[in-house]
């Protein structure tokens, strides 16, 4: 195929960093191509939130991500914030609403954030190719500058900045590739070790024993590893645990590591029992508990301690052993779910090898890293489409 007319800016990635990143540069002014080697931009953003996209949260702070660099994301994080891409929201005039701890979602589905993002990169005249594979990346120095050929299955693209925006290993089903990282290596760049986050846990096969019949089975707890404490739902499944409270404490776990949950995180089980003995001795143990679990849960939680019986018949050992039981259960996982259903990826894009404030790689010029292939990930609840938004807004400022 012959050479097309160069670009200023080539995005290799249209998930929501690239998207942003494309339209913030040709809302400047810059000649945008935006390549996926999917058939349709923003698959991730689509299948988010259920469908609904959690966008973002109304508190987003540098706590809320890990990087081996946590100071990293800060001044992207202050230059673009929340509020800066609700703006965006309410100008295209898409409902929304706001769920626990600042969580906003669509109202209606995913995809009004995505042809929000399609409507501004038109705004940019962005040309956009999808169903485009990347072959070949090659770099060179035209009179003094440098110059960066993508060769793709649709054709051969100059371009003076290359971004880089193909995001993690997660939800390979609908493309996740390790391309980001590659790229990295073939200019020289370091990256670290990955692995699954957001993700859910498997237990061993005592604990599944423990647990057995449950599957399907939630229930509001605190989940604690490494000094980090969540408290959420957790839901159980035929291989382990899942729910936001373990997704959210999987960022933190490591092989080996025992985790401990707190199945009563608002009740005091020994007090409530020495209060309940007095008021309503003949009352049965998992009917009491039982409207702060299912009774399901509690029943199974009963068998394997001292059983279910009027509170008034157990003895202070056996109130002792059922405090530990339900406040301090500690489990070690066997591992975890794996990037099929993870949410996010773990590591990528060593935070020193690009700049912070225009995410351009030191020792390369022109070449950009933006999103999920940088080392850093958000908790659950809109904290990675805030980086999304933030790391490629800033990046389409300098491109």
């Amino acid at each position: 195929m012959s050479l097309a007319e160069p670009y200023e800016v080539i995005v290799i990635g249209a998930g929501g960093a690239g998207l942003m990143c494309a339209l913030t540069a040709g809302q400047r002014g810059r000649r945008v191509l935006l390549l996926d080697r999917a058939n349709r931009v923003g698959n991730k953003i689509l299948i988010s939130g259920g469908g609904r996209c959690n966008f973002t949260n109304r508190s987003v702070e540098a706590e809320h991500f890990i990087s081996r660099n946590p100071h990293f994301c800060r001044s992207a994080l202050s230059r673009y914030r929340p509020q800066d891409f609700i703006n965006l929201v309410e100008k295209h005039g898409i409902p929304y609403h706001e769920k626990k701890r600042g969580q906003l979602f669509c109202d209606g589905k995913a995809t009004a954030i995505v042809d929000l993002l399609l409507d501004e990169c038109r705004t940019g005249g962005v040309q956009i190719l999808t169903a485009c594979s990347v072959e070949k990346i090659d770099r060179r120095i035209a009179d003094g500058k440098g110059c960066f050929t993508v060769q793709s299955n649709r054709g051969r693209y100059d371009s003076e900045s290359l971004v880089i925006a193909t995001g993690g290993l997660s939800f390979p089903k609908i493309g996740a590739t390790d391309f980001g990282y590659r790229v990295a290596e073939q200019f020289g760049l370091k990256n670290r070790p990955c692995r699954p986050g957001l993700v859910s846990l498997t237990l061993n096969p005592r604990d599944l024993k423990e647990a057995e019949g449950l599957s399907g089975t939630s229930a509001e707890a605190r989940v604690s590893c490494h000094e980090r404490t969540f408290q959420d739902a957790i839901l159980f499944t035929h291989r382990g645990l899942s729910g936001p409270a373990i997704l959210q404490i999987s960022n933190y776990w490591e092989p080996g590591d025992e985790i401990m949950i707190d199945l009563l995180p608002d009740l005091d089980l020994a007090d409530a029992m020495t209060r309940w003995r007095k008021e309503r001795p003949n009352a049965e143990l998992k009917t009491l508990i039982g409207g702060r679990l299912t009774r399901r849960l509690a029943l199974r939680w009963l068998e394997s301690s001292s059983g279910n019986k009027p509170v008034s018949q157990y003895n202070s050992k056996e109130i002792a052993a059922l405090d530990a039981r339900f406040h301090r259960w500690r489990i070690v996982p066997t591992g975890t779910g794996g990037y099929s259903v993870a949410e996010v990826t773990i590591g990528g894009l060593d935070t020193d090898e690009i700049s912070s404030k225009t995410f351009e790689a030191r020792r390369v010029k022109g070449l950009y890293f933006i999103g999920e292939v940088i080392d850093v990930t958000g908790w659950l609840g809109g904290y990675n489409f805030q980086w999304a938004w933030a790391s490629g807004h800033c990046a389409g400022l300098y491109v």
